[in-house]
């Protein structure tokens, strides 16, 4: 953390970073280093190469500084929540930090500070500020906790534990927006979202005795409500609180045809090492990764399910 430290002081121009398809805990987290940066006086910019970002997440702080086109003047890049260096979209040319949690990390910086027994990356970033006693103001506390929110899917995850929910209480007394963020990150949809749901739900398939939910979702799909591709995560996740359900598989058509691929599971079941075959990654019961052209999501599906098959 020290070494951190230094290499932000000695830095002239520094971007922050989130992740490609960015979620509440990447940016939330590039948005809490984004108002420490600022207050030490640094010149700092706020990069995500995705260009069309869900605007439930324009409550965060400095979502509007957000742009898709990383500077050319920078000396120091920090990535948040890249589990991988390709997660950050663009290569770079300085020097980087990477800040992460997830179990499948590379340590692809020049600097690493990745701590997988934390539940998300803003508990990182939380623990970073109390270990070098920085003061965590209303705009840092309300990034942390909506990173914290999300990736404990709103407090339900089985990775909880008392020292979430001392971080949180905290966060609220730092002047945490929280009902702002319960609203927007846990509730939020948009009419195009809400569509896609419903065609999702209709087309998802019950397989392996119900254990295993799968949703294939085409361009075709996408382009008839208008939705994004984060809007495909809703019905993911709550296929999961189906009684019989212990793993959930998103195939999702990109518009080069490419596919991105979402696993969840439940209890034991760990889906990781299925997502790291495919050069992706996450965590034991959160994960995704991405198959080129070569694959149609009838093909990928009947190969994936099989490997579904045998962890369960």
């Amino acid at each position: 953390m020290n070494e951190i430290i230094k290499r932000i002081q000695c830095a002239s121009h520094i971007v922050v970073i989130a992740h490609v398809n960015p979620d509440a805990d990447s940016l939330g987290s590039a948005s809490a280093i984004y108002t420490y940066l600022l207050q030490k006086h640094k010149k700092v910019s706020f990069f995500c190469k995705t260009k069309e970002i869900n605007k439930k997440f324009s409550f965060l702080p400095w979502f509007e500084k957000m742009r898709d086109c990383f500077p050319s003047s920078a000396d120091l890049a920090i990535s948040l929540d890249c589990g991988s260096y390709s997660r950050i979209g663009v290569s770079l040319e300085c020097d980087l930090i990477n800040i992460d949690h997830h179990q499948s990390n590379t340590e692809f910086g020049e600097l690493n500070l990745v701590d997988v027994d934390c539940i998300s990356t803003t508990q990182v970033i939380y623990n970073f500020f109390k270990t070098n006693e920085i003061l965590i103001n209303k705009k840092m506390s309300t990034a942390l906790y909506a990173g914290l929110l999300d990736d404990s899917n709103g407090f339900l995850s089985p990775e909880i534990d008392g020292t979430t929910f001392a971080m949180s209480k905290e966060l609220i007394e730092c002047g945490a927006n929280f009902h702002t963020c319960n609203t927007f990150v846990m509730k939020h949809q948009s009419l195009a979202g809400l569509r896609l749901k419903a065609i999702m739900l209709n087309k998802m398939q019950l397989i392996h005795h119900g254990e295993v939910a799968v949703f294939l979702i085409t361009q075709d799909d996408l382009k008839k409500t208008g939705a994004l591709g984060g809007d495909c995560e809703s019905a993911l996740e709550e296929s999961l609180y189906l009684q019989t359900v212990k793993v959930s598989l998103l195939l999702k058509e990109n518009k080069d045809l490419s596919l991105k691929g979402s696993l969840r599971s439940k209890g034991n079941h760990s889906i990781l090492n299925i997502a790291a075959t495919f050069d992706g990654g996450g965590h034991k019961n959160r994960a995704g990764f991405k198959l080129d052209n070569s694959y149609t999501l009838l093909d990928a599906s009947k190969k994936i399910i099989k490997m579904i098959q045998k962890e369960i």
